[in-house]
């Protein structure tokens, strides 16, 4: 079960500490800062889905008032857009919610390499960030903590691996908020994106 959990170390120090803890001890600021930005993301997606839940970035490995910058915050906002769209679709939700909460992966990286698998775009990222978010809050409502980080651990590796040269070229993060404006095509082809490779998860596990 070598694919279930940790991949090959060819990596050795470069690994982001987050791939094991979620802590953002990597020199790297478009990594730190999609951490960062993944956990913003789920805490506003919490807070919007069920604001009685009580979550602090802390829970998620990260640091008190880590979501204070104006431009975090901008970024987390865009993205959030193309969520509430996305979430419209509920055929989308049935399929996240077949998922299983404590999957391998080997199992997520397939499902995320499916999203992406003919493009790269922001509502891609967003459809990426969904599906751990959805998992993150299953951990968080079946009192699995232990699996926040790890699912953090595979977003952020999964970034390292297959997002990064993307994510340069937009000039990082902030990407999302310079060139931005149809963001309401980009949530529709990403659930259609996602919900493809759901459909192609199920038809191969």
């Amino acid at each position: 079960m070598a694919d279930g959990g940790r991949e090959k170390q060819d990596d050795g120090d470069r690994e982001p500490r987050g791939a094991e803890g979620g802590e953002d001890v990597v020199d790297d600021p478009i990594m730190e800062q999609g951490a960062v930005v993944l956990r913003g993301y789920v805490v506003s997606r919490i807070n919007a889905e069920d604001p009685s839940r009580h979550v602090s970035p802390e829970q998620l490995g990260g640091r008190p008032n880590e979501h204070q910058d104006p431009q975090i915050k901008e970024v987390v906002k865009q993205l959030m857009k193309i969520a509430d769209e996305m979430n419209r679709n509920a055929e989308l939700q049935r399929l996240i919610s077949q998922v299983p909460g404590n999957c391998a992966q080997d199992i997520f990286m397939k499902v995320a390499k499916s999203i992406f698998d003919d493009g790269i775009n922001w509502g891609r990222v967003v459809a990426l960030f969904h599906l751990a978010y959805r998992l993150i809050y299953r951990a968080l409502t079946t009192n699995h903590l232990e699996n926040i980080r790890i699912i953090i651990g595979w977003v952020l590796r999964f970034i390292r691996e297959r997002l990064y040269p993307w994510l340069v070229q937009q000039g990082g993060w902030v990407g999302v908020i310079n060139g931005f404006s149809r963001w309401r095509n980009v949530a529709i082809v990403a659930s259609v994106a996602l919900v493809v490779a759901l459909v192609y998860y199920r038809k191969t596990r």
